[in-house]
This record gives C-alpha cells, structure tokens and sequence, in this order.
C-alpha cells in the first residue's frame, strides 16, 4: 500500500519578516500543495508566540479550503480544552459546507502555550485541566452528527449548519494518552513525532493498534499518520543547510524561549556548546533531510516502523522559495498526481 503524503503547517515566523508574512506564505503554499496533489494540509495552532502565527486553524481553513480544489483541510489540532465543543462543532461544520467532503479536524489536549496564556484563553478550563477532555471529544462527536446521551443536558441542542457531510475527527498528541484515547473511541490517531524526535511514537502507536475499539463504530480498523520533520533540497549539502534553521530554533525552544525561525547564516553562526552540537547530530539523525530519493526512503522506512499509513511533512524553511521548492521536489518523489483540469 503506497504511503499517503500530507502536509503539516505551522505558519512559522521567519526572521526578518513579520507574522503576517507567515500567514501568506501559509497560504500560498497551501495552494502549491493542492495543485502538487498532496493528500491533506493541516494547520496547528499556537498562542502567544514569536515563533508561529496560526493561533487561529479553523480561520485559515476556510481561507484554505474556499482556494483550493481537492486537498482535505483541517486543523492539528484544534485544543480543545480552550474552548467550547459546541462552538467547535459549529466552526467545522460551517467549514464542512465550505468545501463538503475536504474538512478535517485534528484535537488535542495540550495547551499549545504557556500557563498564563491559556487561562487567557479559558480561565475555567485552565483551572480545570485537561480531565475534560475525553468528554469533550465525546460531546464534539455529539454535535457532528452523532447525537448526544439521552441523559445530556444539551441533547436537544443541535449545532448548524447541519448537512449530508460531516468533518473527519482525529486525535492528535505526542503521548501515550492521545493514543489510547484515539483506540478508545475508534478514531483515526495522529503522532507528533516532530515534537519528541521519535521519543515514544513506537510505544504510542503500538497502544493504539492493540486498543483500537472497531466496535466504536467509526472505523473499521486503526487508521494513523505521523508528523515528520522532513526538507529536500538537490544535494544533501543544501538541505542540511536548510534544517539548520529549524534545529537551532528548537535548541532555543528547550529552553522555553520561541524565537523566529533563524536564517541559515544565523543558525550557522550560533555558538554550540559541545552538549548541543551533540544534540543538533541526533535532531539531524531523526528529520527526513536529503535529496528527494533520500526523504522519501527515510519517511517510508519510518512509517513502515512505526506502522503508520500517512505521513504529514513539517517543512520550517526560512526561504519560502526554498520551502516551495522542497514541497514540490517530495511530490515529485512520491510520483503525486496533480487534480484534473476543470471542464
């Protein structure tokens, strides 16, 4: 079975240039992704960052959705515990009829920002923590198309606009607890290997396998995708080059600082100590990094480990022509097909 091919977007602040900057090269690239054929292009969603603009998926969704053609859009993911399930389920389902049969939507449960951040957001879930959360994903679903308990107190509450098509609901995390939540309720599960470098994904993937619940009703088997690092540029050379920028950004990331993303010339002027030169060899082990025969190996070999079906590609480029430009070289090597003219 051919590996499906997506793309995961962090809108993410280049240096020198603002965030708003990142949101249009967000959508362009979006565009470039539909013409190339990739599967999906989903938008995370952070707050309070100097690193990364998309605090708002669902908003860049519908831009996404109303100017492409056949690429599912969708959120990795939308964090829940912020906000309302009600509210959630009305957003997809108005973008669901923007673009019928195209919408995803992605949950988690981190707070994709600090502490102080996310009592801004919700004071009362910021109190409550995440314990919400399975009853959330239960109430969403609900409110999709679903329906709601008998016993619920909102069950005649109906979220609108109702229609013949429903978004795609995944769980998305970087844990074991996203995984068997995933399995629990039968849904598709997503694993941010980006975040971790790896660290935990096999474990993760293997508890949602076993656990999967067909029974759910959902899907008939475990369907799960990973969110790679991954650049390709024409020499080795070039994209190492390339994925320095992303992994000086997340030395400083460690350290609980989010900087912009720093150019190449910066990253290469950066002043490791021995301890993170080490770290920088293992990021630089663990990214698909290479030419395009290289990554796509690298990300078949991966998934093929992991068991996963899917693979979203996560391509923090500081040049946005570099970026289009490895974008367009891993469609080429995974032999996309590009969507049929219009009549």
């Amino acid at each position: 079975m051919a590996l499906t091919l997506s793309i995961l977007d962090q809108s993410s602040i280049a240096a020198g240039r603002d965030a708003a900057e990142a949101i249009r090269e967000t959508l362009a690239l979006a565009q470039l992704a539909d013409a190339l054929g990739y599967r999906r292009y989903w938008l995370a969603e952070h707050h309070n960052s100097h690193s990364h603009a998309g605090s708002a998926p669902e908003i860049l969704i519908g831009a996404i959705a109303a100017t492409t053609r056949q690429i599912r859009v969708g959120s990795a993911g939308v964090m829940l515990p912020h906000y309302s399930a009600l509210k959630v389920a009305e957003q997809f389902r108005v973008l669901e009829a923007i673009a019928p049969g195209r919408i995803d939507l992605g949950v988690g449960r981190a707070p994709g920002s600090d502490g102080r951040t996310a009592y801004a957001l919700n004071p009362a879930a910021a109190q409550a923590g995440a314990d919400r959360f399975p009853a959330q994903v239960q109430e969403l679903l609900g409110w999709l198309g679903e329906g709601l308990p008998e016993n619920h107190p909102f069950r005649a509450v109906r979220a609108q606009p109702e229609g013949p098509t429903r978004p795609e609901v995944w769980v998305l995390g970087s844990s074991d607890y996203g995984a068997q939540l995933a399995a629990y309720f039968g849904l598709p599960y997503g694993f941010a290997h980006f975040i971790t470098d790896g660290a935990g994904a096999a474990e993760a993937l293997r508890l949602y396998r076993e656990g999967f619940r067909p029974e759910a009703g959902r899907l008939s088997a475990p369907q799960a995708a990973i969110a790679v690092v991954a650049m390709c540029a024409e020499t080795e050379a070039e994209a190492e080059r390339l994925f320095l920028s992303r992994a000086v950004w997340k030395l400083s990331r460690d350290r609980g600082i989010y900087p912009a993303l720093p150019s190449p010339e910066e990253a290469a002027a950066y002043p490791a100590t021995p301890a993170e030169r080490d770290k920088l060899e293992r990021m630089r082990a663990r990214a698909a990094i290479g030419t395009p025969r290289q990554v796509r190996g690298k990300l078949e070999a991966l998934a093929a480990e992991l068991g996963a079906e899917e693979v979203a590609v996560l391509s923090p480029i500081h040049d946005p022509e570099a970026r289009r430009r490895s974008v367009r070289l891993l469609a080429e090597a995974f032999e996309l097909r590009p969507p049929a003219p219009l009549p």
